[in-house]
């Protein structure tokens, strides 16, 4: 069981991605806009993050950058899910530090499978 954050503006995506996650056992808490969500890593510390990109105050990349720069959260795995398609938002993620990248419209089922393996791998 991990403490996973859900880190998106859609509340309809965050109820799935909850009833998904907290049917195979993990605890989660949610964030709706990126300030929120780095607040929420720097007190919880959770195991592992799902990230949207296009978030308000904050983005998902400021998000995944400020998480990666510091030495205290550099380690938490980083999932992005987001509807951003295109091969450079892929690829600065991947070099900003994203563990994965999968875009919306997506497979659920595929979501905990990756977070699983994720979460064996850091433990």
């Amino acid at each position: 069981m991990a403490n996973i954050l859900i880190a998106d503006d859609d509340p309809i995506l965050v109820e799935l991605v909850k009833f998904r996650l907290e049917g195979a056992g993990h605890v989660t808490s949610v964030a709706s806009n990126g300030e929120e969500a780095l607040d929420q890593i720097k007190s919880d510390k959770p195991d592992l993050v799902v990230l949207d990109a296009m978030m308000p105050i904050v983005s998902g990349p400021e998000v995944l950058r400020a998480i990666k720069s510091d030495p205290e959260t550099k380690d938490i795995p980083i999932v992005m899910l987001t509807a951003r398609k295109g091969e450079a938002d892929v690829v600065t993620a991947i070099r900003s530090g994203a563990a994965e990248y999968l875009t919306k419209p997506f497979i659920p089922q595929e979501l905990l499978v990756r977070i699983e393996k994720l979460l064996k791998e850091v433990q």
